[in-house]
């Protein structure tokens, strides 16, 4: 973390926002960190993780999926979660991969009741799994309401088959503050994951259609 001071992060995220041209939609601030030295035949390194920032980088309220029945699935229905996929729903897409694609694209958490997980597996695995959108197991009896929260403040961090990660981490509208200390965070958890100093060769910042400014790091 010495190498990135939040005053260099700040005045990235600045330019940035002032560079972006004029839009009729209010665009993200996005994140991208070069790596190096990382050996990505090894699948330990593909980095692949949900982390929860302080603050929440979605201008846009992000769609949740429950697949639960019961008391949890009346519980999710109390807090308006997006959709609720039953066990009848659920069978009912066993093997209809278009329907199975729509549903991984258009949702952007998915929780399931865990009794339900290995059907879940079975029937959703095959979509959610490379697109790193497994659903995270609840007890039945669980209250949904402070994983909905957490869901809103979470991104996903993911290295593929290129040294490089790209995450949301605000929007132009967010207070400039909030942003960098999701940049910091991001840049902890990336850090911790490798255990290597100097793992971020380069970092940018952008809005969405605007071009990139280079965080100055130190060390």
């Amino acid at each position: 973390m010495g190498r990135f001071s939040p005053e260099n992060v700040e005045k990235a995220v600045r330019e940035a926002i002032e560079k972006a041209p004029k839009r009729r939609f209010e665009e993200s601030v996005e994140l991208q960190l070069v790596l190096r030295d990382i050996n990505l035949k090894d699948p330990a390194n593909r980095m692949n993780k949900t982390l929860v920032l302080p603050h929440s980088p979605h201008k846009n309220p992000i769609k949740i999926c429950f697949i639960a029945e019961g008391d949890l699935a009346l519980k999710a229905k109390e807090n308006n979660v997006d959709l609720i996929l039953d066990k009848a729903k659920l069978q009912e897409l066993a093997g209809n991969k278009r329907e199975l694609k729509k549903i991984a694209k258009k949702y952007d958490f998915f929780f399931a009741r865990a009794d339900m997980m290995p059907l879940v597996g079975r029937i959703m695995g095959p979509i959610l799994g490379p697109r790193g959108k497994m659903p995270q197991p609840l007890p039945p009896t669980a209250d949904p309401k402070p994983n909905i929260e957490l869901a809103k403040r979470s991104i996903r961090i993911r290295v593929k088959n290129q040294p490089i990660i790209n995450c949301k981490v605000g929007h132009v509208k967010q207070d400039v503050k909030e942003i960098v200390e999701n940049i910091m965070a991001v840049v902890r958890e990336v850090e911790n994951f490798y255990k290597k100093p100097g793992v971020i060769r380069d970092a940018y910042v952008k809005t969405t259609m605007g071009p990139s400014v280079k965080i100055k790091l130190g060390g």
